[in-house]
């Protein structure tokens, strides 16, 4: 027996979709028959990502937002549902880190992490939220009440990691306040959720696992490898499902067993 997710006439948008992760969700939304709102500073990637779906039968839109600003948060949620229509999944995407020791961070360091992963989350959850409640109580039109949010946080916010506290701290942020949203909102149908990846070879490290300091960290790992976009997939899914409705304020490491 084969089990299918449809997500036909949903629409979600996905910060950060311009590489790694981002991009991985998109298009695996949209292989769902979700339409997908490309969110992210570099325009030019996400217009080749739209391009890349919309070749394979899919729906996609382009919008600039800079998730450290709350003003470019706002008009780009808002130009998300002119253009795509009201917004029933977000996958809270956007995330920066540093490489340093503790005594070495700076006011500047601590800020651009904070700012992005955590401020910047949860600005975007919500903008995100107050419309998805606005609908569940029948504010705002709407054919789907409720709404999905996928917030992704980190192993590292899990297990502190030498050489980047800083990240470790500001993902431990989002893992809370996945649980506080989700027991605030989830009266109202609204699920959010969060994936806690571990170590994921994308465009950005994908030369670290060659150097010799990237074999040794392979090495430490539980099965010796590190995952693949793909890898997030069905966790992904499975929390942005119509059936998922049981499924609020999870905490889901998806990280070959590294934090345990």
């Amino acid at each position: 027996m084969s089990y299918c997710i449809d997500l036909s006439g949903r629409v979600a948008l996905v910060t950060g979709a311009s590489s790694g992760l981002g991009t991985q969700f998109a298009k695996t939304l949209a292989a769902a028959g979700c339409g997908v709102v490309l969110a992210g500073r570099r325009v030019e990637r996400l217009k080749t990502l739209r391009a890349e779906i919309e070749a394979n039968g899919g729906d996609a839109h382009v919008v600039t937002v800079d998730v450290t600003d709350i003003h470019s948060i706002k008009a780009a949620v808002a130009h998300a549902e002119t253009e795509m229509g009201t917004l029933d999944i977000l996958i809270n995407n956007s995330g920066v880190s540093t490489t340093q020791k503790l005594t070495d961070v700076t006011e500047d360091d601590y800020d651009y992490v904070f700012d992005t992963n955590t401020k910047g989350a949860f600005f975007v959850a919500q903008e995100v939220g107050k419309r998805m409640l606005a609908r569940a109580k029948g504010a705002a039109p709407g054919t789907f009440t409720g709404g999905r949010i996928v917030n992704i946080a980190s192993m590292a916010g899990l297990r502190v990691l030498s050489q980047i506290g800083v990240y470790c701290m500001s993902k431990s942020a989002v893992i809370h306040m996945t649980r506080a949203m989700a027991l605030e909102w989830g009266r109202y149908g609204i699920n959010v959720n969060a994936i806690c990846p571990g170590y994921i070879d994308t465009e950005i490290n994908h030369h670290h696992w060659h150097t010799e300091q990237g074999k040794k960290l392979i090495d430490m790992l539980p099965r010796k490898r590190v995952g693949q976009p793909q890898d997030l997939d069905s966790v992904l899914m499975m929390l942005v499902a119509n059936e998922s409705h049981f499924i609020n304020g999870a905490v889901i490491q998806a990280d070959d067993g590294f934090a345990v």
